[in-house]
């Protein structure tokens, strides 16, 4: 059988255990139905773009890339056309071709959509991906494509070129996400500066506040209360977009609560509801900030709480708004479940608590998480009191699991 032809029955063998019609995976891939159609049946050939999101997307374990691998060197040999050569590096490299020979995006109706359009909702695909696949799974696949948008963005210009370095912009600063989440502070840090500089270079003046805000977040975590209230409060300070001066209020009332004043907590969250609240992005781009909470800052509220020594009114509070977060979004329910736990634990609900975090510390196996990881440990030391507990000491195995991958 040509290689092909292997790769599309083993990309249609995936599919159909997975349960999804052709007109699904062409959601999350950004390819249409009828070109996946036809790489299934051998008419197309694959490209490394689509086997890399397949395989991270069916948890594949690299087989579709083996397999396109393959495919790419048997094709060496032999020559091809231009147009069967763009297409074998990926829908991006497609875009460029098109873009730079005059002509549309290339699907029916999308014509007229900006150039940054498609990769904007490919973000949105990978964004959801990342809440229930593991950061090192996702770096690889979001940094080929914040290669490609970059690529199309020095090929194009006017305002097309600024709609792609936005977009590419967005791209890196996921990608700063992805690789703290993996316990890469140096390249979160690195990969959230060269965001700045792509959306700079777009006309987007507005991500170097979020920077700071992304880097209060660090030092949150590092427990370094100063620096985070320090950081927030200066991407307060200019004319930037409500969401970000929202996204920054909180992060700062974080720091308060860390540095134990109640009332700047209380103050920093009364300002981050009224500018979240005030917020209207007239861009239509990727939103930038977690996408999954119903009600962001009465889930940081809930948190502050916790830091600010009042863990049962911080388990009420978060357990109301963990019910609301949606059930695919595996990393944000471990994230904040545990935090609830952490804050049963603490107000002296042991079984409680270890009931909430049971499937919780499953998930972490699965979306295994740095910054999660630390709130484990929290946990842990917050269990150490009860050792004798039949519900702690029943957990200790998974708890040791968790803690032990992140060494």
């Amino acid at each position: 059988m040509d290689v092909p032809l292997r790769f599309g029955a083993e990309l249609r063998r995936l599919r159909e255990e997975a349960g999804m019609t052709l007109k699904q995976l062409a959601k999350v891939t950004t390819y249409s139905s009828g070109h996946l159609s036809k790489i299934e049946r051998g008419a197309n050939p694959p490209t490394m773009n689509l086997a890399q999101c397949c395989d991270a997307y069916f948890n594949a374990g690299g087989r579709l890339r083996r397999l396109f691998s393959a495919e790419d060197r048997s094709a060496a040999s032999r020559p091809r056309p231009a147009r069967r050569r763009v297409i074998a590096t990926g829908v991006g490299s497609l875009l460029v071709a098109r873009m730079a020979e005059g002509g549309g995006i290339g699907h029916p109706g999308e014509q007229d959509l900006p150039p940054g359009a498609l990769f904007q909702e490919q973000l949105h695909q990978m964004r959801r991906l990342g809440q229930s696949l593991a950061p090192a799974t996702m770096l690889p696949v979001l940094r080929s494509q914040a290669s490609t948008v970059t690529t199309l963005a020095s090929r194009t210009t006017g305002s097309s070129r600024a709609d792609l370095l936005i977009t590419a912009s967005r791209f890196a600063e996921y990608i700063g996400w992805m690789a703290q989440e993996n316990g890469d502070e140096t390249t979160a840090l690195r990969a959230t500066a060269e965001a700045v500089e792509l959306a700079q270079a777009g006309g987007d003046a507005d991500l170097a506040d979020y920077a700071l805000v992304r880097r209060a977040l660090v030092t949150y975590y590092d427990g370094d209360a100063p620096r985070t209230i320090a950081l927030a409060r200066q991407a307060q300070r200019s004319a930037t977009p409500p969401r970000i001066r929202g996204l920054a209020a909180q992060r700062e009332a974080q720091g308060h609560a860390l540095a134990g004043d109640e009332r700047a907590c209380g103050r920093a969250l009364e300002r981050a509801r009224d500018l979240l609240a005030a917020d209207v992005d007239p861009s239509g781009g990727p939103m930038l900030g977690t996408t999954q909470l119903k009600d962001p800052v009465s889930m940081v509220e809930g948190w502050c709480l916790y830091d600010l020594g009042r863990p049962r009114q911080s388990a009420d509070m978060l357990e109301h708004q963990c019910r609301r977060i949606a059930p695919h979004a595996l990393n944000t329910r471990a994230r904040y479940g545990l935090r609830h736990a952490l804050a049963l634990a603490a107000s002296g609900e042991i079984e409680r608590s270890c009931e909430t975090a049971r499937e919780l510390l499953a998930f972490m196996s699965i979306v295994p998480s740095a910054t999660i990881r630390t709130d484990v440990r929290r946990l842990d030391r917050e269990w150490s009191r009860f050792r004798g507990n039949p519900a702690v000491r029943g957990l200790r195995p998974e708890l040791a699991n968790v803690l032990g991958a992140g060494r």
